[in-house]
């Protein structure tokens, strides 16, 4: 049911209104009550964005460490821990509670992360019962703190490349843990600086001089407070953002640890220095190995997400109170949102938001589904892995473009640290390189759609796949892929035939999801053909791969933009009639749209868009706005951020 918010318009269009609390129900899911919990300890927590700038550096730090202890004690943060050890037992639930903490400091945030997520799935998901029983109660509560020490100096992504050495020693049933040269420090390692007592520790596993492939090792790095014998740590000192999380350099010289040290889920060496593992294939263990902990990419995928939120928020509500500019010669001035502009620099980011938000319910619902063993598909993890990759990357470059456009619309209060906006923007910008540079997922996100997950997606590397995909028909490759048979099936849907991307309706949901699909299925076969040419004119597969690149890119992002669309519609389609129903309609239309008008140039160049209608599209554009503008308090308030953690009182008044 509907009413009149403002007078009709000539075409009989009528205001839907909105349910805040129904919608905001819609959003949190099945997961309402964890994220409350959340809700209510960001505000009692809510001083933390004020000591951020208030403390000096190591306070700061001390501060976050207590507040995540505190939330821990609340049970939020152990949501994806067996109950046997004093979690929840649920994994969706956890990524839900890490999703909604992103709308407080983020220094927590990622604290959080990293002790939880990292350090502590690393335990869970790497290690054995045996590793459970010793680590799991102490470090869900946060009286034990450790790092995820992976990442070193010299080797970013490439983590197959790391040039910590983990040698076994027989005789003393020991590895001895060696930081090979100044390119192998671990580095940026968050709760190294200051807080972490034991590190997972990833290196290469060494037997009798035989290579046996990256595992992971629990090392004690510190030891009454002080560093333990043989690790040496330094801290990164400031950086520019998340001046609350401990991030430090680890070298490690002859450290030795037992045996048992290793975390063996996946392969083990007995007392005499058997190599054993019940994957034979060494990619296939190490791809394995790192799948386990897809559920980081899939947090702060969420978390950029609830970044946008915050910024959002404080953007229109300030684009709701402050006016600029008399309308006319007596009249009042206009607030910011009436203007035509300011519309279409934030209604279209609330939309995307939302279209995100929902492709991230299905990512959460999925990592959910394999990681509790109700499927158990090894294609799923496959597609489970792309996806959270993808998703990550759009929702973060996301976040960093909202953040700026949101800062920018409230002028030089955005610019006032107690607005917020200083520390969403220092904060959040690393989002798009830590777990995983974007592009580089991006990369994976192709490689799954090349190979369509085959069998092999574990074992090829950038040239390997050049070579599985060179050894298809070019036409095998687009048939495997779900877009190409889609597009078929959303032709006979369509009015006109041939010509469905000129009769149909701009706001057909169908017409706006076969030019997406369409977008990826063609930059699929460029890409395949591409990649096909430069074989069969016997170049070397780097040298054609890397000439590739910026369309594979592209193909990637192709992807990401329908499946994201597909949620948003699909999410629609889903609810009953009423006025919430027809205001997530507007949004899913604004989302399709500027998302085609982004890419008008591709399209019109492709044939698939006239000028005249590329013309039409930005009119609907516009016209959506307007139509959304009554909307927009609304639809930020469905999101239910605390006004503690908005802490923007110049811009957001009362709330």
């Amino acid at each position: 049911m509907t009413t009149d918010r403002t007078p009709p318009a000539p075409t009989g269009y009528v205001q839907p209104e909105i349910d805040v609390k129904a919608l905001g129900a819609l959003l949190d899911g099945e997961y309402a009550e964890i994220r409350d919990l959340v809700r209510a300890n960001l505000v009692t927590h809510a001083p933390v964005l004020d000591e951020a700038e208030e403390l000096d550096i190591d306070a700061f730090r001390e501060r976050v460490r207590e507040r995540v202890v505190e939330m821990a004690a609340t049970g939020q943060t152990g949501m994806g821990f067996p109950t046997r050890y004093g979690g929840g037992g649920d994994v969706g639930a956890s990524i839900a509670a890490f999703e909604t903490l992103a709308l407080g400091d983020l220094s927590v945030l990622v604290k959080v992360g990293v002790q939880f997520g990292l350090f502590g799935g690393a335990i869970l998901h790497l290690g054995t019962e045996r590793h459970h029983d010793a680590y799991l109660p102490d470090l869900i509560t946060g009286k034990l703190m450790g790092c995820f020490a992976m990442t070193e100096t010299g080797h970013g992504s490439n983590v197959q490349a790391l040039g910590t050495v983990a040698r076994y020693d027989a005789a003393a049933q020991e590895f001895v843990i060696t930081t090979e040269g100044d390119q192998a420090r671990k580095d940026y390692i968050g709760n190294a600086a200051r807080h972490g007592e034991l590190a997972v520790v990833f290196a290469q596993l060494e037997i009798d001089g035989t290579s046996e492939g990256v595992h992971a090792f629990v090392v004690p790095i510190r030891s009454g407070g002080e560093s333990a014998p043989g690790v040496a740590i330094e801290d990164d000192g400031r950086k520019m953002g998340l001046n609350g999380v401990d991030n430090g350099r680890i070298r490690f010289d002859g450290v030795r640890v037992p045996r048992e040290a290793l975390l063996n889920r996946f392969a083990d060496v007995t007392p005499e220095g058997v190599y054993e593992s019940p994957i034979d294939n060494p990619h296939r263990r190490f791809f394995t190995m790192l799948g386990t902990l897809v559920q980081g990419r899939v947090c702060v995928g969420g978390a950029g997400v609830n970044v946008s939120k915050t910024a959002l928020a404080i953007a229109t509500r300030y684009a709701l109170r402050r006016r600029q500019f008399a309308a006319g010669a007596e009249g009042e001035e206009q607030l910011l949102l009436d203007y035509g502009l300011h519309q279409r620099r934030l209604l279209p980011l609330i939309a995307r938001t939302y279209a995100l938000h929902f492709a991230q319910d299905i990512v959460r619902t999925q990592l959910h589904d394999v990681f509790s063993g109700a499927e158990d598909d090894p294609q799923a993890r496959r597609q489970l892995e792309a996806r959270a990759a993808g998703t990550k990357a759009l929702a973060t470059w996301h976040a960093t473009r909202v953040v700026q456009e949101c800062r920018e619309a409230c002028g030089g209060a955005g610019y006032l640290a107690v607005n917020r906006f200083a520390a969403l923007k220092a904060d959040s910008d690393i989002f798009t390189t830590f777990e995983g540079d974007n592009h580089v997922l991006l990369q994976l996100v192709a490689k799954g759609l090349l190979t369509h997950y085959a069998s092999e997606f574990e074992d090829l590397d950038q040239l390997g796949m050049v070579r599985h995909v060179t050894g298809l028909a070019v036409e095998a490759v687009i048939e495997k892929t779900s877009a190409h048979k889609l597009l078929e099936r959303v032709r006979d849907l369509l009015p006109g035939g041939d010509e469905w991307d000129q009769e149909a309706g701009l706001l057909d949901s169908e017409y706006q999801l076969a030019m997406v699909r369409y977008r990826e299925e063609h930059m699929l076969a460029g890409v395949a053909r591409r990649l096909k040419r430069g074989m069969d004119q016997k170049r070397d597969p780097g040298t054609v791969f890397s000439e590739v690149q910026d369309h594979v890119i592209a193909l990637a992002h192709a992807h990401m933009e329908r499946l994201v669309l597909e949620a948003f519609v699909d999410r629609v389609r889903a609810l009953p009639d009423g006025g919430d129903k027809v205001a997530l309609g507007l949004l899913c239309d604004l989302h399709a749209l500027t998302t085609i008008e982004a890419d008008r140039a591709w399209f019109m160049e492709h044939g698939r868009l006239t000028v005249q209608r590329s013309k039409s599209i930005t009119r609907e554009v516009n016209d959506l706005c307007r139509k959304i503008r009554p909307l927009a308090g609304d639809l930020v308030d469905a999101w239910n951020i605390p006004s503690a953690v908005l802490r923007a009182p110049d811009l957001v008044g009362e709330v």
